[in-house]
Formats: C-alpha cells, sequence, structure tokens
C-alpha cells in the first residue's frame, strides 16, 4: 500500500465468484478530483497565513513556532503536489506529466507524511522538556537547536523517500490501458523489507516516541493545576494548542497506518481474504484522504486553540494597517507639497 491517491489495479489479483471487484469504485473516482481541489486550495491560503505570522511577526519565532512553521511548510509542499493527482484521476490514471514528475510528485507527498509526524516528535520532546524538565529547560530549548533539528529531520524524510526515488516509475499496462505512475518493487521480498522499514520508522517509533511525552505532558499539567502553578501560563497555552495538533494528527492519520500494517500483512499472507483485501482497498483510498485533510485542520486549530497565535497575527496586522496609513498619510503630503510649488 502506497501513500497516493489512487491505487494502479493489480495486475495479478485474481477474485473468485464471490469476491467482490475492489476496482469499481467510479462514485469514489469521480469526487477524488473535486474533494483534492478543494482542500489544495484551502490548504494552501491557511497554511500560507501561518507561515506568514510566523515569518513576518517583529518577534522571533518561540521554539515551539519553528517547529510548528515547519510542519506548515510540510504541509504547503503535500498540497502543492496534490493537484497532479486530481489530473491524473481525472485522466483516467493515464500520467500525462513525465517520468520525472513521476517521481517529484510522489516525492513530495512522502516527504510530507514522513517529516510531518517527527516535527510532531520534536514538538512533543519541546513541551516535555518544558513542562516536566522546567529546571533544564532553558538551556536545551533554543532557537538555533530548533532549526539545526527541523533540517535534520527533513533529511531523515528524505531519506525515508528513497524507495519512492528508485521504484516509482511509469510503465504501460496494456491489459488496462494505461499508463500510470506507480511503485514497482523487483520482487515481494524488497516490496515488505521496505514497507516493513518505513513502518517502524515513520509510525511505530515516532507514534511512540509522542505517547510517551504527551503522557507525561499530560500528567505535568494536572500537577500544575492540582498546585495552582501560574509561573508556567504561556508554557501552558503553547502546550494547549500542541496537544489539539498531535489528537488531530493521530485521528487523521492513524487510520491510515493501520490500514498499511493490515495491508502488509495480507500481501506477506499472514492475513487472508479477497474480502479483507476489498475492505482494505476501500479504507486506504478514504483514510489517504482523510491524512490530507490535516494539511488544512492544522492552520485552522492555531486560530481556535492558540491563543499567542492568535494574538502574533492581530498585532502583524495591526503593525501592516498602521504603516499603509503612514505610507497614504506621507503620499498625501508629498501630492500636496507638490501643488502649492506649482502654485507658487
Amino acid at each position: 500500500m502506497t501513500l497516493q491517491p489512487t491505487s494502479v489495479p493489480d495486475q495479478n489479483n485474481t477474485n473468485g465468484m464471490d469476491c467482490p471487484d475492489p476496482y469499481d469504485w467510479e462514485w469514489l473516482h469521480n469526487s477524488q478530483p473535486v474533494y483534492i481541489l478543494i482542500i489544495t486550495v484551502l490548504g494552501i491560503m491557511f497554511n500560507a497565513f501561518v507561515l506568514m505570522v510566523f515569518c513576518f511577526h517583529k518577534k522571533a519565532c518561540t521554539v515551539a513556532e519553528i517547529y510548528l512553521g515547519n510542519l506548515a511548510a510540510a504541509d504547503v509542499l503535500l498540497l502543492s503536489c496534490l493537484p497532479f493527482w486530481a489530473v491524473n484521476i481525472s485522466n483516467g490514471f493515464n500520467w500525462p506529466f513525465g517520468p520525472f514528475m513521476c517521481k517529484v510528485v510522489n516525492l513530495g507527498i512522502k516527504m510530507n507524511a514522513y517529516s510531518s509526524i517527527y516535527f510532531l516528535v520534536l514538538v512533543s520532546m519541546d513541551r516535555y522538556v518544558a513542562l516536566v524538565h522546567t529546571i533544564s529547560h532553558g538551556r536545551m530549548r533554543r532557537p538555533k537547536y530548533a532549526k539545526l533539528g527541523c533540517l535534520l529531520m527533513w533529511g531523515f524524510g528524505l531519506l525515508l523517500c528513497v524507495p519512492t526515488l528508485v521504484f516509482r516509475k511509469m510503465k504501460y499496462l496494456p491489459e488496462f490501458g494505461i499508463t500510470p505512475c506507480f511503485l514497482e518493487y523487483p520482487n515481494l521480498t524488497t516490496e515488505l523489507f521496505f514497507d516493513g522499514m518505513l513502518i517502524i520508522f515513520s509510525f511505530i517509533v515516532p507514534i511512540s516516541i509522542i505517547t510517551f511525552c504527551t503522557l507525561k505532558i499530560i500528567q505535568a499539567l494536572k500537577i500544575q493545576v492540582i498546585e495552582r502553578l501560574n509561573a508556567e501560563k504561556t508554557e501552558q497555552k503553547a502546550t494547549k494548542l500542541v496537544l489539539a495538533v498531535l489528537l488531530a494528527f493521530l485521528i487523521c492519520w492513524v487510520p491510515f497506518h493501520v490500514v498499511t500494517i493490515l495491508d502488509v500483512l495480507l500481501r506477506a499472507d499472514i492475513l487472508r481474504g479477497c474480502h479483507l483485501e476489498y475492505v482494505l482497498e476501500i479504507c486506504n483510498q478514504i483514510f489517504t484522504y482523510l491524512a490530507f485533510f490535516n494539511s488544512v485542520l492544522n492552520p485552522i486549530l492555531y486560530v481556535i486553540v492558540g491563543k499567542n497565535f492568535r494574538k502574533k497575527a492581530c498585532e502583524l496586522f495591526k503593525e501592516w494597517k498602521i504603516k499603509k496609513i503612514a505610507t497614504s498619510e506621507s503620499s498625501r503630503v508629498s501630492n500636496l507639497s507638490s501643488t502649492l510649488k506649482t502654485l507658487v
């Protein structure tokens, strides 16, 4: 199973008399391009707004904001690639953009999946250090370390995309009369190996870290409430936003990863059954698009939950409004001065 809006029909699939046809999904394919275009437009606008606030505000970004800003950048990367898949689906799964774009577009989609979860790992660890290890967090939580951490996560995400760069290709399928862009491993052993490694490093490891940090963060927040500690109110506000973003990510992405794991077990013959295969193929389509919706949901959470973000956004727009008024006034005075000189 691959992280992409469409699946190429399995050339070796042989359904029995009682097995449903897993590719009779005209209703789903017809709705996919419209859905993709909607989330692309909304997601790029919302995430561009987030990046604008973080980048142009006069105050430097905090460590948590650096991580969330990189998360927004990863979402923009994903959303910029999705229209190509909308065209691909509308074109009957014939990939019209050539082999280079076949690799590049899927690289962008995969980079979002792998980098996003590790940015959330960094966010979780930052909140964990800030609330659980409050004495030492001043030395450990510095913006330059946060930027270095983000750079390393982008590099690690690119490393996880190596199978996409190597095995993603275009190939004419005469039995279907199309030339799709899909992953083609040399053999099943290689396919299961890479899929297993990706499941471990793109899901099990980061989710374990996030779960541990989140439980410790919630425990620390409860202790602060009980003991009425007010010194860390700023940290608590930032933590509530982070927890909301983490929850949204888990809701949107965990179903996809669970289906991916079940699909690997099916291809390894640990699980069997054509009805299970049919269900997993349907779930793969639905949960893939649920995962993509997370890129639209994150900026909405920043506005709804993030009090500090709303404050920064209001300050930025006020600053721009004042500059606009000052520029307009300066222009008016300049024009008046020029008029007076003409009269004299």
